[in-house]
């Protein structure tokens, strides 16, 4: 973990992500439960999805989101390692099409925090496929856990290459503060209302 976060106590980010994630969900799950609700009427299949991700230190772990495509849709993966994410992929459901908008697919992350795999700030994770894409600078991004949010998701998002994500990414990683992760958080906020970048140009 970069010097940085050591002198700021990881603990407080650690109680920040179990205060803020906790306190979400259980703000939140009326709000979940409907999402959830909404995905089986309107689609079949399960109201979440999971998938393998690269974590802290490169180790693999399970990614939870609601479901937004339909029931085995394939994972199309560009030939750089990224997952392909167009606004008018055949494969979303309606309901899952919403979501995205709004990026509420990404809220069962939250229980991703509460297990210590993600934080609420942090780059975002990964395929395992990428791995082999990163540049040594850009390897710099799993010296920290993956979050919910991060310097990418608020400095373009899906309109950036995946070389200019990795990059904020491991800008982040070195750079990362309790005070940086605040702004970071009320950045995604208007991201998300304004529905800035969510799919790929």
């Amino acid at each position: 973990m970069n010097a940085r976060l050591e002198r700021g106590a990881p603990a407080l980010k650690r109680a920040i992500d179990l205060v803020g994630a906790a306190g979400a969900l259980a703000v939140g799950w009326p709000a979940l439960f409907t999402i959830a609700l909404a995905i089986k009427m309107d689609s079949p299949g399960p109201a979440l999805f999971k998938q393998a991700r690269l974590g802290r230190g490169g180790r693999v772990f399970r990614i939870w989101k609601f479901r937004t495509m339909v029931e085995d849709a394939p994972v199309v993966i560009d030939e750089n390692g990224s997952v392909r994410n167009d606004r008018d992929d055949d494969r979303h459901t309606r309901v899952g099409a919403g979501l995205r908008r709004f990026s509420l697919d990404e809220l069962p992350q939250l229980v991703n925090v509460l297990l210590g795999d993600m934080s609420l700030v942090g780059p975002r994770p990964d395929l395992p496929e990428a791995l082999e894409f990163y540049t040594e600078e850009e390897r710099q991004k799993l010296l920290v856990k993956p979050g919910i949010t991060g310097l990418s998701q608020v400095s373009g998002r899906n309109s950036l290459t995946p070389q200019e994500r990795w990059h904020l990414d491991s800008v982040y990683a070195r750079d990362a503060s309790i005070g940086g992760d605040l702004r970071i958080l009320v950045k995604t906020v208007t991201r998300v209302l304004g529905r800035t970048d969510v799919y790929k140009p």
